[in-house]
């Protein structure tokens, strides 16, 4: 197959490498792997069409369910091995959350039983509204470093995890199988609070709710509120409910309590907690991988609904500290910059026009935003697709946003994310229509190069990975909120998908004419 390849070797270095999401379902809630002959088929034909590789959930609730430390990898190992037969690389998910309750969630993978019988006795280990509402789709950051779970804490729950998936795929890391391990920090294995959980009621776009109010961050708060001289401040009580407007809230509205010096403690303390829980897991994802040829990444969530607005309202709740002065998403790039880690972003296919207006959504604003802000951080960008989508517009975006200012036909680009993963392996992509401009999109992704097995022609060596560096100052991580200029972007991608659509149509008017008119 290398042989057969045939590229230019200085456009070959605009190529962004494709991977597709397996199903979330693919290896069953009892942990049985049932792809057979349809999946093997499918991943053979997304290998011709040149994919790069795949991603998959690794579900913790799966692994460990029949015990703690009890885990169980034989059926992700028949996965993998059918992946590399298919000559397809892996990104694994270190998958710390429930599967159900988030958009897109098709099957049912709870976090597991025995974590969830602790909860039984005590609640507040779970992520908790101001109306006392429980969510157990991932344990509260609170409870990080309190050792409730039979002697460990949540982090020592997730770094067992990783050392065991190291020791247990050693041969796949080996191999250079396994080139990425996405950690996840949170719902939907995403860096945030689960602000807007739609078996809570949340529908968009409405803002969803601050999730601080278990006893243990409860209890974090008044002893930071206290260090600051401020004992009698508490957690908001005027921020609304799930599906609220931000004006119809004391504060989110023009000149509101988000504003104010209370609010504004009570922000950056609940985004600094969100930053330093992602910092503590990568930190054992690095210390469990050190040594391995793998990428580290974390999922950012594309929080677009009332980017446009003052308050920016569900980034907030969320934990995105983010407003027009300041910026929520560069502290973030800067955390994973110390573990040599990726930053992986959503919502790369959406386009404002696209989104009702009352919404006040910005999606295409947003990841310019973001994505700028981790290139000035120096590191590596990759993304996803926040829904599905099968048309030229949807993936027209995509490759904008994968090359920002287009193709250099003499070298790397100055902007380019380092890898996309397509949302996701079903059998509606596979349908004839969709499949073929998919296979153009692929193509177009590789800057219209044939698949190239080596991605040192591109720029990605894969070197062994490095510990982390020492831990940033609370004030170094604060000095990345000041907000800076986005790079430029193009207003279009100079590859999309339908421009040889469009040639091919005009070919075929031309013929028409000319079999009319030279009979």
């Amino acid at each position: 197959m290398q042989g057969a390849s045939k590229y230019d070797e200085k456009l070959l270095r605009n190529y962004v490498p494709l991977y597709v999401m397996l199903p979330l379902g693919v290896i069953t809630a009892d942990n049985v792997f049932e792809g057979g002959e349809k999946l093997e088929k499918q991943l053979k034909d997304l290998r011709a069409v040149g994919i790069d590789g795949v991603m998959v959930d690794v579900w913790w609730g799966i692994i460990e369910a029949k015990g703690p430390k009890q885990y169980d990898w034989s059926a992700y190992r028949s996965l993998f091995k059918l992946v590399s037969e298919c000559e397809l690389k892996i990104q694994a998910i270190m998958s710390f959350h429930q599967c159900g309750g988030n958009i897109g969630d098709v099957v049912d993978i709870p976090i597991p039983q025995w974590v969830r019988d602790i909860g039984e006795t005590d609640p507040d280990i779970f992520y908790t509204n101001r109306s006392g509402n429980r969510n157990k789709e991932y344990l509260s950051l609170g409870v990080d470093h309190l050792h409730l779970f039979g002697g460990r804490s949540a982090i020592e729950m997730y770094s067992d995890y990783m050392k065991s998936f190291r020791e247990n795929m050693a041969d796949f890391l080996e191999a250079g199988q396994i080139i990425d391990i996405e950690v996840g920090c949170g719902a939907a294995g995403e860096l945030r609070y689960p602000s807007y959980p739609e078996t809570q009621g949340w529908v968009f776009p409405g803002i969803g709710e601050f999730q601080c109010y278990d006893k243990y961050l409860k209890g974090e708060f008044k002893e930071a509120a206290k260090n600051a001289g401020h004992p009698e401040w508490e957690l908001p009580d005027d921020a609304g409910t799930y599906n609220d407007r931000p004006d119809s809230t004391e504060f989110f509205k023009q000149n509101g309590t988000y504003l104010s010096e209370k609010g504004k403690f009570f922000l950056t303390w609940y985004s600094n907690k969100l930053l330093m829980h992602g910092d503590d897991i990568l930190d054992e994802a690095n210390k469990a991988f050190v040594g391995c040829k793998v990428k580290l990444a974390t999922k950012v969530s594309g929080l677009h609904w009332w980017y446009k607005h003052h308050s920016h309202a569900a980034e907030l709740t969320a934990g995105y500290y983010n407003l027009e002065d300041r910026d929520g998403y560069r502290p973030a790039a800067r955390i994973l910059s110390r573990h040599h880690a990726v930053m992986n972003f959503t919502c790369l296919e959406m386009r404002d026009l696209e989104q009702p207006a009352e919404a006040k959504s910005g999606p295409q604003e947003l990841v310019q935003q973001v994505l700028s802000g981790a290139w000035r951080e120096k590191i590596e960008v990759a993304g996803e697709n926040a829904l599905s989508r099968y048309d030229a517009d949807g993936y027209n975006q995509i490759l904008l946003n994968a090359r920002p200012n287009g193709v250099k036909k003499w070298g790397p680009p100055e902007l380019r994310m380092f890898g996309v993963t397509y949302l996701r392996l079903s059998d509606e992509l596979f349908e004839e229509k969709n499949f073929k401009l998919f296979r153009t999109f692929v193509r177009k992704m590789h800057a219209d190069q044939d698949y190239c097995p080596d991605p040192s022609k591109y720029g990605h060596e894969l070197g062994p990975l490095e510990r982390s560096r020492p831990q940033i100052s609370i004030d170094d991580i604060l000095d990345a909120t000041k907000p800076i200029k986005p790079f430029p972007w193009n207003k279009q991608t100079d590859m999309p998908v339908d421009g040889a659509a469009q040639f091919d149509l005009l070919v075929s008017l031309i013929n028409g004419i000319k079999s009319i008119f030279f009979k």
